[in-house]
């Protein structure tokens, strides 16, 4: 079957560049014809991101190339994900609940201002007032003076555009007031949400989108051009503790990852962030030690619109859920590298429990029907619902239409394909009329991380329950490590017994590099350190 590929328009600069790095044997995305070591570019593929402000998105395509642009205050030990410290020189608290957060002097963005509290309360205080919208709001739910730049019927304007809960002390000092103690308070300021942003971001936010200016080792190499290209080079001005060891970054951006994998082989492209599972064999063959497998706290469910009365009664949930046969699935669609899951957390989260879900994540047509016909079955059209990124994701969803046809008698089932750029968006806005693809990729090593921002307030499905909110509060809450694992194991319990979303399987990545590149890294919380590369 022929694959058709988008033409491409290339400006004259780009494509006397590409020309160049042809003419001289480069083969990933050199860029600068025939540079070497140190001045040497790289390319990495990747999906459209949906922004490029850190505040406003979770996409993991868009933090991928933030992570080279963007210092976050810590970041999390690859070995058992600590806090170590970035940008902050320290984070401190005597009560879980006030914390003084001091800069390292001397960082700046790469525009030249300096990066001072001022840059991070301003940052962080825009992701928080509500009627920006930004993706990242519900993370600044636990400093005080949220509630009010988020009214509660959401029309209201509020009254006041700052938290209550920041204060700068001094340039490179500020402060953290909490609605309670939150022990992994830490741990959460390695996520991208929370990084600083020059005065720049808000004086023209729509400009700052395509080409953002971070206080990274990467600063932009002109905008982003939209389904095209992502460029960055080496940000000559940086101070911090992590040098970029190449001259830059080139993100070739593709719609489908299987034509990047043939663009990967071709030797059109550098690295490989996630190789589509049906290529794994092929790469274990090819590769070698290029080839990178990375235990994953990335998770795939199935999310269900509880505010669709088709969809209201746990029954239907749980049934859908036991005539899915995740382990058939895995196998056919991932080659078996992915693992079945029962449980809401990933296999490397502290409190993760390999049953967790018990019965309902068990595969069982007869009981399945059953729960269905008890529930008073279902009625009407079904539609699928998931992003058009990777092929994968209509493999296995054709997978569960054929078992939910077949266990559950639903006949008339069909999809809806979205782009990428606007999935998550769609989801928000609670625009979704049947079951969809929810993926969660680990922020950092704690069940918080789960189950807060997919099971909490403005969740997707719409669920509300408030025993599941008052564990989640206990448990961030508690000072000793086991009783809040406990407390959340709890409040997860809840969630399986209600099933709004259900859990299917754990991704393990598998990136892949080409021969030009060395000290090549991944972990569990960095899918790429941008910065440790080098070209041979």
């Amino acid at each position: 079957m022929t694959r058709l590929v988008r033409p491409v328009r290339w400006g004259a600069a780009t494509l006397a560049a590409l020309l160049a790095a042809t003419a001289c044997g480069g083969s990933g995305g050199k860029g600068k014809g025939d540079a070497t070591g140190a001045d040497a570019s790289y390319s990495v593929a990747l999906t459209e991101p949906d922004h490029l402000t850190p505040g406003n998105t979770s996409s993991s395509y868009s933090i991928d190339v933030l992570n080279g642009v963007f210092d976050t205050l810590v970041v999390l030990d690859p070995k058992d994900g600590h806090p170590v410290m970035q940008a902050a020189q320290s984070v401190t608290s005597g009560d879980q609940r006030n914390w003084t957060i001091k800069l390292r002097a001397g960082q700046t963005f790469q525009n030249g201002e300096k990066v001072t509290a001022q840059s991070f309360v301003d940052a962080w205080n825009a992701a928080a007032y509500g009627p920006n919208g930004w993706a990242n709001n519900y993370y600044f739910g636990n400093i005080e003076g949220y509630p009010a730049l988020n009214p509660e019927d959401g029309k209201a304007a509020p009254a006041v555009k700052t938290l209550s809960g920041l204060k700068v002390v001094d340039d490179l000092t500020f402060t953290v007031k909490l609605t309670a103690p939150f022990s992994p308070f830490p741990m959460t300021l390695s996520y991208m949400g929370f990084a600083p942003l020059p005065r720049a971001a808000f004086s023209d936010p729509k400009k700052f989108d395509v080409h953002p200016i971070g206080n990274g080792p990467f600063q932009m190499d002109g905008d982003w051009q939209h389904n095209q290209q992502i460029a960055l080079k080496k940000y000559a001005g940086y101070k911090g503790p992590r040098p970029a060891a190449a001259g830059g970054v080139q993100f070739k951006i593709y719609a489908n990852k299987d034509t990047a994998w043939t663009d990967f082989q071709a030797g059109q492209v550098d690295y490989m962030v996630n190789i589509p599972p049906a290529h794994i064999p092929e790469a274990k063959r090819l590769l070698g030690d290029r080839l990178l497998d990375t235990p994953s706290g990335t998770m795939d469910y199935l999310g269900f619109p509880v505010f669709d009365k088709r969809f209201a009664d746990p029954r239907v949930r749980k049934a859908f859920s036991m005539a899915i046969d995740r382990k058939a699935i895995v196998n056919a669609v991932y080659n078996g590298a992915y693992q079945p899951m029962a449980s809401l957390l990933a296999p490397n989260v502290p409190g993760y429990r390999k049953d967790a879900c018990g019965e309902a994540c068990t595969y069982d047509p007869a009981k399945a029907k059953q729960l269905l016909t008890q529930a008073g079955g279902f009625n009407g059209p079904l539609e699928l619902w998931f992003a058009n990124s990777d092929s994968t994701y209509e493999q296995w969803m054709t997978a569960v239409a054929n078992e939910l046809k077949q266990n559950l008698g639903i006949q008339q089932i069909t999809f809806r394909k979205i782009p990428a750029a606007d999935y998550s968006s769609t989801l928000s806005g609670r625009k979704e009329s049947g079951p969809y693809r929810q993926n969660w990729v680990m922020d950092y090593p704690n069940a918080q991380d789960y189950l807060e921002p997919m099971w909490g307030n403005g969740n997707k499905m719409g669920w509300q329950n408030p025993k599941f909110l008052d564990l989640v509060k206990q448990a961030n809450q508690a000072a000793d490590p086991a009783a809040a694992i406990r407390l959340y194991q709890q409040a997860e319990d809840v969630a399986l017994g209600e099933m709004p979303m259900v859990p299917l399987w754990n991704w393990t990545d598998y990136s892949a590099y080409s021969e030009r590149l060395q000290n090549v890294k991944v972990d569990p919380y960095i899918t790429l350190h941008l910065d440790q590369i080098s070209v041979k």
